[in-house]
């Protein structure tokens, strides 16, 4: 047996991460003025950043399920004789039930995951997968590494505004802090798919410290809980020398862990806003 993967573009792996890997990635799409683009393909971030800026409206879109379709037809071309499809939370989009409606007219077996997650969580749990099926590994044993890698991971981020996410309907739990509060430098973090608020701050850079703090304490109780490694990623939208010194920053507390710096694209870029970080880190499970 043969497995491929096959995730969207909001797991925003790093050009290059998947050289000979057996992945294909599925663009979700951005529609700027009214205009629809493919992310990564027709638009990329800069693009949704001076759109949001200058107020133009912006709006994302899962692909048709004819778009997984394909991929998986492409896949069992290529060898494979199962895939597994690994996508964003279902709490944030209906990516997943676009990959479920095409995996019933699949040649081949599909089994469909629900990352709970996005960007970098998505991306090195799509790695892993992708690793475990090029040496042989079963679409089950696949699919269960993807899910054990999601459920381990920490995600935490801090937003300049929360108008953004307010606009596109992903606050989810964290309307609450909607309203007066929107003047408030948010930390925010995933749980259970969901957005939901972690703390609140007065400025900026008192809300980049305390993600940073965040993030080492997950990373130092993931690795006493036995993780064989742990990998990080800083995500960033307009603002790549914040995101810099914050890698920085990181790599120098968690000494053996590989920090990376990787621009969030222009869907999670449209819900966020300009200026958003976000620190992903994603332990390698045990095993």
């Amino acid at each position: 047996m043969t497995t491929a993967i096959v995730t969207d573009s909001t797991a925003y792996l790093p050009v290059g991460a998947l050289v000979g890997l057996p992945v294909h990635v599925v663009p979700l799409h951005v529609v700027i003025g009214g205009r629809e683009h493919r992310e990564g393909l027709d638009v990329g971030a800069d693009e949704v950043a001076s759109a949001l800026r200058s107020f133009t409206p912006v709006s994302t879109s899962r692909p048709a399920p004819g778009a997984f379709l394909e991929a998986y037809e492409e896949a069992a071309r290529a060898g494979a004789d199962s895939v597994v499809s690994v996508h964003i939370s279902g709490e944030l989009s209906s990516t997943v039930g676009g990959a479920g409606l095409a995996a019933e007219d699949s040649p081949v077996p599909v089994t469909v995951v629900d990352s709970r997650a996005l960007g970098m969580v998505m991306g090195h749990a799509v790695l892993a997968g992708a690793r475990l099926a090029q040496e042989g590994g079963s679409m089950e044993a696949v699919a269960d590494l993807v899910r054990a890698t999601c459920a381990g991971a920490t995600v935490v981020f801090y937003v300049d505004t929360l108008e953004y996410l307010r606009r596109g309907g992903r606050i989810g739990r964290a309307g609450a802090l909607v309203g007066s509060a929107l003047s408030i430098k948010p930390i925010l973090g995933l749980r259970e798919g969901h957005i939901v608020p972690l703390e609140r701050v007065r400025t900026s850079s008192r809300a980049i410290a305390r993600i940073e703090e965040i993030a080492v304490e997950a990373a130092e109780a993931a690795l006493d809980a036995g993780a064989t490694g742990v990998d990080v990623a800083v995500h960033h939208l307009d603002s790549r020398e914040r995101a810099d010194r914050l890698a920085e920053r990181l790599a120098s507390r968690l000494p053996g862990s590989p920090v990376e710096v990787v621009e969030l694209g222009a869907v999670v870029g449209a819900h966020v806003g300009p200026g958003t970080l976000a620190v992903a880190v994603v332990p390698r499970p045990a095993g």
